[in-house]
């Protein structure tokens, strides 16, 4: 609620609403304004009170908009924090700005549902959305290695160890997850505001990839899984 200055100088005294004129530069324009007014109103105008009132209105112009630019920063980095926790925007926050990027929780559901890997391409395509090219191809070779990788300890630790801790790919499948929201985004992409990419697309692609993948496995053993 916005403070109400006209109450609060009418219980100041002469001196204090001068101090206010004096030293205008250390209180809010609004404060000035209104000991100018209860001067006035008194019959002890201040005698530069128009230049000093125009004076105020220009720098008045200069905080509201200081103000409302930091006040709509300070939104957009919520709605990007909100974001990257999976939390759902406020209808009020609905008309978003900034470039079209596959959200945090999208990445990984496509992780979860199919690969890490299919959540590194996506983390890839928003790099070069974002025209990060060499980020882009970084992100694409740590998906690909980190699965290969995943993939021998998998093997080794099933030969060594038995079937029982098969499990452990579903480990090795959260920790990309965590990589991905937790190190990739924040430091390659940030806090910056944008736009949920609509992920239809990429689920059909991701759907047929897969399907070809349980065909291959049916015919020759073959699989991709972790």
């Amino acid at each position: 609620m916005a403070e109400d200055f006209a109450a609060k100088m009418s219980r100041k005294t002469v001196a204090e609403l001068r101090d206010y004129v004096d030293n205008r530069y250390q209180y809010r324009e609004e404060a000035v304004l209104a000991a100018l007014e209860e001067l006035e109103r008194r019959g002890t105008p201040e005698p530069a009170a128009a230049t000093i009132i125009q004076e105020l209105q220009i720098s008045q112009q200069e905080t509201n908009r200081r103000e409302s630019a930091a006040r709509a920063q300070e939104e957009e980095r919520e709605q990007a924090r909100r974001r990257m926790r999976g939390e759902e925007i406020p209808t009020e926050a609905a008309e978003e700005t900034g470039p079209v990027l596959y959200s945090p929780s999208t990445i990984t559901v496509f992780s979860v549902l199919f690969s890490m890997v299919a959540g590194g391409v996506l983390l890839a395509l928003n790099l070069r959305t974002l025209r990060r090219f060499g980020l882009s191809w970084l992100v694409l070779l740590f998906a690909l290695g980190y699965w290969i990788g995943a993939q021998y300890s998998m093997k080794w630790i099933l030969e060594n160890y038995g079937t029982q801790y098969f499990w452990l790919g579903s480990v090795f499948n959260i920790l990309a997850i965590v990589l991905y929201n937790l190190f990739f985004w924040p430091r390659y992409i940030g806090l910056q505001p944008y736009r949920s990419r609509p992920w239809g697309g990429a689920l059909l692609i991701c759907a047929l990839i897969m399907m070809v993948f349980a065909i291959l496995y049916l015919r020759f053993g073959v699989s991709p899984a972790v």
